[in-house]
């Protein structure tokens, strides 16, 4: 029988448990356990001044607005980009007049619309298999 040791007991192998806490970013949600703490915790012999009170929920009520507007406005871009790709794709089987790498005037049928890294490509049915983006575009039939 012979005495073994297990690696995983290896000091190499010892990986110290990290404490996780939350993200960098204070919300309306810290902003106001804050409050709650330092209202809780203030001396009673020097309360908080009824302005700085006042003063700190208008920086609540202005963060939670600004949150409020930041949810308002992605949600408004993305109805924006999928009313954009329909709009893109009402071009798929219509014949586009446009502008080539030599600015030289050409006619295609649009194939199909593709979205990359915000920028919308029309592939092109013609020889070359090109692809256009919108402001090469000159004339729509």
């Amino acid at each position: 029988m012979t005495n073994t040791i297990d690696s995983s007991l290896l000091l190499l192998n010892y990986q110290q448990n990290t404490r996780k806490t939350g993200t960098n970013i204070l919300g309306k949600d810290d902003f106001l356990k804050i409050l709650i703490t330092q209202l809780q915790n203030q001396d009673p012999l020097n309360p908080m001044q009824d302005k700085d009170f006042i003063a700190q929920m208008a920086q609540f009520s202005t963060l939670e607005q600004m949150t409020n507007m930041e949810n308002s406005l992605e949600n408004f871009l993305k109805s924006q980009e999928q009313n954009y790709m329909l709009q893109a794709s009402m071009l798929i089987g219509k014949t586009v007049t446009f502008l080539d790498a030599n600015n030289e005037e050409k006619t295609a049928v649009v194939k199909s619309v593709s979205f990359k890294d915000g920028k919308t490509l029309f592939q092109l049915d013609n020889n070359e298999k090109s692809s256009i983006s919108l402001s090469q575009i000159l004339k729509i039939e």
